[in-house]
């Protein structure tokens, strides 16, 4: 069922890193943007410009990543944000720094070409699906106006599929994107690119 009751919501992932052109996980972990990445944000700051109310809330992921985007992409505004750790990526425990490619090699139930995300979740002292569905509901029903989450790649997904009404195992039919903002508002999502 569609959440309908929640205020508008821009979602950002940050921008590339180089752990993404690495293709390793990072999990809870940081690694820095990449000039493309800080790009990307600049793209978002500029995309917001036009579709962003005025009496915006701010959070942001306490990951540099996320700060850093938040910072380009939302220049002055970006000292109103609030750190809200609920919006970090999912935690991968001792699979952080691997790349998906290694972690498949030692675990058969790993097939990151044919579920990109789902298996994230067994990583060996990890975070499960249900614990992180539990923060990232919890985000949601703390918003009261017009909001811009600036997050990661799979809480962005998680995010967007509990205000749209969706099972959390379907974060993977979303579309994901760097450089972009997602927006949910009256239970339905779009996305803004240049």
């Amino acid at each position: 069922m569609q959440r309908r009751d929640l205020p508008p919501i821009y979602v950002l992932r940050h921008g590339e890193t180089d752990w993404n052109l690495a293709d390793r996980m990072q999990g809870w972990l940081d690694s820095p943007l990449t000039p493309k990445g800080r790009t990307q944000a600049e793209a978002q700051g500029r995309l917001l410009r036009g579709a962003l109310p005025d009496g915006v809330d701010i959070r942001f992921s306490p990951s540099g990543r996320a700060i850093e985007t938040a910072r380009i992409a939302l220049g002055d505004l970006a000292s109103h944000a609030m750190e809200d750790t609920r919006l970090r990526e999912v935690n991968v425990g001792d699979w952080v720094g691997r790349t998906p490619q290694d972690i498949a090699a030692e675990h058969a139930f790993v097939q990151p070409d044919e579920d990109r995300h789902l298996w994230k979740f067994q990583a060996p002292n990890g975070e499960s699906l249900e614990e992180m569905t539990a923060r990232c509901a919890g985000v949601l029903n703390d918003l009261r106006r017009p909001t811009v989450l600036v997050t990661h790649g799979v809480t962005s997904r998680l995010l967007r599929c509990l205000a749209l009404g969706l099972a959390p195992e379907d974060l993977g039919s979303l579309p994901g994107g760097q450089g972009v903002v997602h927006i949910i508002e009256n239970g339905k999502a779009r996305i803004l690119s240049e």
